[in-house]
């Protein structure tokens, strides 16, 4: 998958894989569909930022989710 290109399934796939590698519960709380491609670089910033982490503290946890909210439409 080439991230570098603005898409929505980029965006869905990252969404995908920040929820599951953050093991977040209520996966529903963060829908891709409410993401554009205005927010892509933010969005792809975060995505790179969480998989490059082995683990992350609830504080951290916290500010992503924050973050990603934040970058809804």
């Amino acid at each position: 998958m080439n991230l570098t290109e603005k898409s929505p399934e980029n965006v869905k796939f990252m969404i995908e894989q920040i929820t599951a590698k953050l093991k977040m519960v209520n996966v529903s709380a963060i829908d891709a569909s409410q993401y554009n491609e205005d927010c892509y670089e933010d969005l792809h910033d975060i995505y790179t930022m969480v998989m490059k982490r082995e683990s992350f503290s609830p504080n951290e946890m916290q500010a992503i989710v924050e973050e990603l909210g934040n970058l809804r439409n």
